[in-house]
Parts: structure tokens; sequence; C-alpha cells
């Protein structure tokens, strides 16, 4: 009985242990310690107007705000992701917002979804940064400071 109980608490205190770490490697922080304002922009469907759009915002942001005082985030999951295909007619705006310190995220569970259903891994923009949920990251930053916009 006593080596059962001990055997449970030592489980599940290694189980605890893991969590954080796991997490923590999922949904990675913007590197921008000095932001005085933190946005994260939500794009969950394939619109060509809500694409425009979301870009439109965060170069907006980029106008209005120094960019090294605000840290701009977009978080695609779902038919989002599109956005961040390499085949995207929308791959230089992406990039140039990339290079001024905007960060993208791709969800890798609808990659892994996309793979399973067509028996072919799409292949995204490498300057995309995967995380495993898409709606998880957006709970992190939101978690953590950032103002979640869905244009």
């Amino acid at each position: 009985m006593r080596s059962q109980i001990f055997r449970t608490i030592m489980l599940a205190l290694l189980a605890w242990a893991a969590v954080p770490a796991t997490f923590a490697q999922q949904v990675p922080l913007q590197d921008k310690p000095f932001a005085e304002h933190k946005i994260v922009l939500q794009l969950s469907d394939s619109d060509a107007k809500k694409q425009a759009l979301v870009l439109s915002v965060a170069n907006n942001l980029l106008k209005a705000y120094d960019p090294d005082k605000i840290a701009v985030e977009v978080v695609t999951f779902g038919p989002g992701i599109d956005l961040l295909l390499s085949g995207s007619e929308r791959r230089k705006q992406v990039e140039s917002l990339i290079a001024q310190g905007v960060r993208f995220d791709i969800c890798l569970n609808t990659v892994d979804t996309i793979e399973r259903e067509t028996g072919r891994r799409p292949e995204f923009i490498p300057a995309a940064t995967p995380v495993q949920v898409g709606v998880g990251q957006i709970l992190f930053l939101t978690e953590n400071g950032y103002t979640l916009v869905r244009p």
C-alpha cells in the first residue's frame, strides 16, 4: 500500500514537472523585452480581405509606434495558415513585416491535420514561427500582457 502511494505521488510529480517545460517549448515569447505595447492579431480564416486587413493593421502599428516599443505577433490557425504557406501571394508582405520585427506564428496542429487529410505536408514560409497549438499561443500571450485583436 505504502509503495503504491509513493509510486503514485512520484508519477504525479514527474508529470507536473514536465508540463511547464513542454508548454514553454510550444509557445515562445517574442524577443522584445522593452516593448510597452503588446498586440496579438488572430487570423483563423483564409479570406483574402481578412488577410489584407491583418497585414494592414500590423503595418499601421509599426508606423504609429516606435518598432522597439511595440511587439506585434500574428497567430494563424485553421484556414488562416494559408497566409503563411510558401505559395501565398502575400508572402513578400509577410516577409517584409517579419524583417521589421513582427512575428508570424503557424499552428502545427493545423499543418498536421492537413497532412493527414491530404497525405502531403504543406510547406510554409521558413521565417514563420511554428507553434504546436495556435489558440494555446493566443491564450499564453494574452496571459502575458498581450492584447488580442481579431480584425
